[in-house]
């Protein structure tokens, strides 16, 4: 294998693949990226893959002769970063060897590598129509979503997102038990879903999987949409010249369409960034105690009122100017849920829907967005 490519672009494909590389890993060769040069194509391709997820990208190489080898990923990627971008670097290894030469105008650096073979194959399911996706869609329904997610491993299939596709469009969500993330997208796809099974599209991926594809997405501007191929616990999303595998969490997703109530008795409407303010001032208090704050909420004073109690070290109160529907309420939450689904919204004025201090509330864009935000309220002993 012999080949010439650019110093700057073979560092970020490198940084990319390598967020796919085993920590931990339970084979000496899952440590390593797989790199493979085509001389037909004039392509180096780089792979990363722990088992669970694979990342995979490409890039333009001027390719002498066609090879594969992997190399440690930490190592080579080190090296690499801190060689001249000015310089282009060529990679050499001989045939029936594991040693490649990296060569650059400041010097020289040779590395032990793996044999190709030992590396294990991405699962690249890629039978069947892909779902074809807007990838800014999608982008927005991961930012929206993935903040939800359970870390909890033992609730294996809150640890992911729930991606659902039907003829209206796209839908995410994500549960930890205690709140939900719902992002309803009318143009998520590019193309009307075949739904004559009468079976809307429904996969679970884990959350660390779709952080590194949101990642991806963010990190390249293009109009191409993104294809998803699912089959036998594998999804795989193609996307410009990018691959991205992983495995899909096995069992039926909570009903969470049926956590959120029909109606409500009580609105309370404000302003966004207001409300993150008095609450991540008030939350200085709340963190000190068990993150607890109350909202009070009455439409006589047009205000409502933010509180937050640490025994022992203080307290401390906000009132931020709403409008008020319904009956005074005081009802509690956990201060950092509210600011998680607050910044996770993008417009002025935010909703507050909720019924009772022990019932469901909802946070939504006053604007119509479908977003949904649904929080536990914490039970207060008065």
């Amino acid at each position: 294998m012999k080949l010439v490519c650019s110093q700057s672009e073979l560092s970020s494909s490198l940084q990319l693949v390598s967020r796919a590389v085993a920590g931990r890993p339970t084979h000496p060769v899952l440590a390593n990226v797989l790199l493979t040069a085509d001389a037909g194509t004039g392509r180096l391709s780089l792979t990363g893959f722990d088992l669970s997820l694979g990342i995979q990208t490409s890039l333009s190489a001027s390719v002498e002769t066609s090879g594969a080898i992997t190399l440690p990923a930490k190592l080579f990627g080190e090296i690499v970063s801190r060689l001249s971008a000015d310089s282009p670097i060529t990679l050499s290894c001989e045939e029936g060897t594991e040693q490649v030469e990296l060569t650059s105008l400041s010097g020289s650096y040779q590395m032990r590598g793996m044999p190709a073979e030992d590396f294990p194959d991405l699962p690249l399911v890629q039978s069947g129509t892909p779902i074809r996706l807007e990838a800014n869609s999608l982008v927005k329904g991961l930012r929206a979503t993935l903040f939800a997610s359970s870390g909890d491993e033992a609730k294996q299939l809150l640890t992911g997102v729930h991606l659902r596709l039907d003829p209206e469009g796209l839908e995410c969500a994500a549960t930890d038990g205690h709140r939900l993330a719902v992002l309803r997208l009318a143009h998520g796809t590019t193309e009307s879903m075949d739904t004559t099974e009468g079976e809307p599209f429904a996969v679970t991926v884990p959350a660390r999987s779709l952080r590194e594809l949101e990642r991806l997405l963010s990190g390249r501007q293009s109009e191409e949409p993104l294809s998803l191929f699912c089959e036998r616990g594998q999804v795989v999303f193609l996307w410009a010249d990018q691959v991205l595998t992983s495995r899909s969490l096995d069992g039926t997703y909570p009903n969470y369409r049926q956590l959120i109530p029909e109606s409500f008795n009580r609105r309370i409407g404000a302003d966004r960034r207001a409300l993150v303010s008095a609450l991540e001032r008030v939350a200085v208090l709340a963190d000190q105690h068990n993150n607890v704050v109350k909202l009070s909420a009455d439409a006589a004073t047009g205000k409502v009122l933010i509180q937050a109690d640490a025994q022992d070290v203080g307290s401390g109160s906000e009132a931020v100017a709403a409008e008020i529907e319904g009956e005074a309420i005081q009802i509690a939450f956990n201060v950092r849920y509210l600011l998680d689904g607050l910044k996770a919204m993008a417009c002025d004025q935010v909703v507050l829907h909720c019924n009772a201090p022990t019932t469901p509330a909802i946070l939504t864009p006053a604007d119509g967005a479908n977003f949904t935000y649904l929080v536990m309220p914490v039970q207060i002993r008065s």
